[in-house]
């Protein structure tokens, strides 16, 4: 069967595709490295121009070494600059360009209002990321959960984040709450594939998540502090966003949630 090409429509991923090989440059240092005490100083180095906003990706300790370990860098660092030529051309948002991951037991992290973490269902954080994370967030940062998939996982999830929140209760978040409507006016979530279920057609679930959820963690003053996006990949959205082929709704859902994430992070 012919798959037909991506039509011309000026979303959110289509311009983006505008700027696209600006994300193709520099030399990202490998993922393990955020992991190593020695290599900290040398990796988790600070754009040195001014910028409003950097895009944070939590570097996290993960179940097991090889892929498990190294989890946090699904995506990385393409679905990173790709975003941020997305937030640069469709927001008023000085954003700076490239990737910059934070370990969560950093002091530094809590220089970044915003914080991206995939692949949380292989979590196994140690106390200091724990304390670290409970800090970052109870001094008004914003956490997204993006890219993990069925009960499993969920489960995983769940444990380590009530390890940082102890009490908090995860609710659903409604689609009337601010968040789906900061920039973009969002009134469906959808099911964002990975790459290889986009471009073949679906179906767009992975194991046992049939269906998308948005929930979060408020806290005490009713703030939201917690973001989840299960059963849902938008940084492969973000990553293949030029691909003719990868379905052009979803990956201008993912854009706008995206953006709409950061702009309430920022202003809320």
């Amino acid at each position: 069967m012919r798959l037909a090409s991506r039509p011309v429509v000026m979303g959110p991923a289509t311009v983006v595709l505008l700027g696209i090989a600006a994300a193709q440059t520099g030399q990202a240092p490998t993922p393990r490295e955020f992991l190593d005490e020695e290599a900290r100083p040398l990796v988790r180095e600070a754009p040195t121009e001014h910028h409003e906003f950097t895009f944070a990706r939590a570097a996290y300790s993960g179940r097991g070494r090889g892929w498990g370990w190294e989890s946090w860098a699904t995506d990385y660092p393409k679905a990173d600059r790709q975003f941020m030529i997305g937030v640069n051309r469709l927001t008023r948002i000085d954003a700076y360009g490239g990737e910059h991951p934070m370990r969560l037991d950093d002091p530094e992290l809590r220089r970044y209002p915003f914080l991206y973490a995939v692949e949380v269902g292989r979590m196994a954080l140690t106390e200091k990321e724990v304390l670290g994370l409970r800090q970052y967030l109870a001094a008004g940062g914003f956490l997204l959960v993006d890219d993990f998939w069925g009960s499993w996982e969920w489960a995983v999830f769940e444990e380590q984040i009530h390890r940082v929140l102890p009490g908090r209760p995860i609710v659903e978040l409604p689609i009337d709450h601010p968040v789906f409507h900061t920039v973009y006016d969002i009134k469906q979530v959808l099911q964002v594939p990975n790459v290889r279920n986009g471009v073949m057609g679906g179906p767009y679930w992975e194991q046992d998540g049939r269906e998308a959820f948005c929930r979060g963690i408020f806290d005490e003053q009713g703030r939201l502090v917690v973001m989840i996006n299960g059963n849902s990949d938008m940084g492969d959205a973000w990553e293949w966003a030029e691909n003719p082929y990868y379905p052009l709704d979803r990956s201008t859902f993912a854009y706008q949630l995206g953006i709409n994430a950061i702009v309430f992070a920022m202003t809320h």
